[in-house]
């Protein structure tokens, strides 16, 4: 019971493994080169969980932030409009597929051809 415990612990704490320890700067400069996009908006959970599966390589992703600060959410940037988003994420590829949905990497490595570490 008490390794139970110790392992349910490790787990919860995220010391067994997170994004954050992993290097995926790579990976997302990868997707970046082959010009995938992924839209989003700020106050959106779905793109914040989709953010933590880089962790902090997340900056080399090409990020659209399509939230208005200070406007309600419905309210759009420019960029999203023109490419008609309605849902977060979107991530757009550069032959003009479309998922709207959260993306696991290996979804992302699969559909892109850039190598996970």
């Amino acid at each position: 019971m008490r390794f139970l415990m110790a392992v349910t612990f490790l787990f919860l704490s995220g010391v067994a493994g997170s994004a954050a320890e992993k290097n995926y700067d790579p990976f997302a400069q990868c997707l970046a080169k082959k010009q995938v996009s992924m839209y989003g908006a700020y106050w959106c959970s779905h793109c914040a969980e989709q953010k933590e599966k880089f962790g902090d390589s997340f900056k080399y992703v090409h990020y659209v932030e399509c939230a208005v600060v200070g406007q309600s959410p419905q309210v759009q940037s420019q960029a999203c409009q023109e490419m008609q988003i309605h849902k977060y994420p979107t991530w757009v590829f550069p032959d003009g597929e479309r998922v709207e949905a959260i993306q696991t990497l290996e979804q992302l490595s699969e559909r892109t051809g850039c190598k996970l570490p």
